[in-house]
């Protein structure tokens, strides 16, 4: 069968593609095809863009991943408009093309983040927690996943996935994060009580693979490990890990000086529970968030 997915270079799809290209002939869109195939491996088929695929009734599943990193840049205007059209002009090109397919994918999963919940403070919240946030966060999250959900039909079953920080052995938020901690300067974030959802990248991408197989899966899932922490505390489990001091705290008015309005995100945070997943019957393999720093921090024992 064959499946495509946008986005298969970035750090969810580099570590999903090796799982899918054993049941599924695999097809990734990318502007620089070269650097794709090198990265992904010559079984993969890559394509320039969309306009390559004549009818999308050749295609079992589409897995939208495409998105200009959250926290890649200051959210200048002109970064404000990347980061929308990045997920919104993709998502609506899928829909459209699912919706006029003769015989469309009957699954199409995609992306989201838990930024769609806005400012949470310390009570957890699930995918039926009613939302009034009202930030840019969660407005680039609403649109992303109207635009993906309007492809579903009794023909296409949509899975939209909200992922929270993703923890993985190379790249990603972890990699952003090390250097202070590893110079021994590591600490929390503000007052360090804002909620802090993780997921590990194993779960992340068995996550996808259980929604993809799974058949009476459907709508909004939280892909968050079901024991978020308070920042502080990921932040002195990480110190642990590493077996490094914990004794600095980046102040509030230090992180809006140096990140503008993208610091909101990491000063107020939410408590995400994955409470569709585990009813559907998800069982992660990282609960705990010690566990997940270990193996992706420490070296096989």
């Amino acid at each position: 069968m064959k499946l495509l997915i946008t986005g298969g270079t970035g750090l969810i799809g580099q570590a999903l593609i090796p799982h899918l290209l054993e049941n599924y002939q695999v097809t990734v869109t990318s502007r620089n095809p070269q650097r794709a195939i090198a990265r992904l491996g010559q079984q993969v088929h890559v394509l320039r863009s969309l306009d390559e695929i004549s009818d999308m009734s050749e295609f079992y599943a589409v897995i939208n991943l495409q998105g200009e990193g959250i926290a890649d840049k200051r959210w200048s205007s002109r970064q404000k408009l990347r980061l929308e059209q990045s997920r919104w002009n993709i998502t609506r090109q899928l829909t459209e093309r699912i919706q006029s397919a003769a015989q469309p994918p009957q699954v199409f999963i995609s992306g989201s983040a838990i930024g769609f919940y806005g400012p949470q403070g310390s009570t957890p919240v699930t995918e039926s927690s009613a939302v009034e946030a009202d930030d840019f966060a969660h407005h680039l999250c609403a649109e992303w996943e109207r635009l993906a959900l309007a492809a579903d039909s009794p023909k296409t079953r949509v899975c939209v996935i909200r992922t929270g920080v993703v923890l993985a052995p190379e790249g990603g938020a972890l990699k952003k994060m090390l250097p202070p901690y590893l110079l021994g300067l590591g600490g929390p974030l503000g007052h360090g009580q804002q909620g802090f959802s993780w997921v590990h990248i194993d779960d992340m991408v068995e996550i996808i693979l259980f929604l993809l197989e799974q058949g009476e899966t459907r709508g909004v899932y939280n892909a968050t490990a079901p024991n978020p922490v308070k920042q502080q505390e990921f932040s002195r489990s990480l110190a642990r890990v590493l077996r490094k001091s914990h004794f600095m705290r980046v102040p509030a008015w230090a992180l809006k000086l140096m990140l503008g309005e993208m610091s909101d995100m990491l000063l107020t945070g939410q408590l995400v529970l994955p409470e569709r997943l585990q009813q559907a019957g998800y069982s992660f393999k990282f609960a705990q968030v010690e566990a997940a720093l270990k193996d992706c921090l420490l070296p096989p024992s």
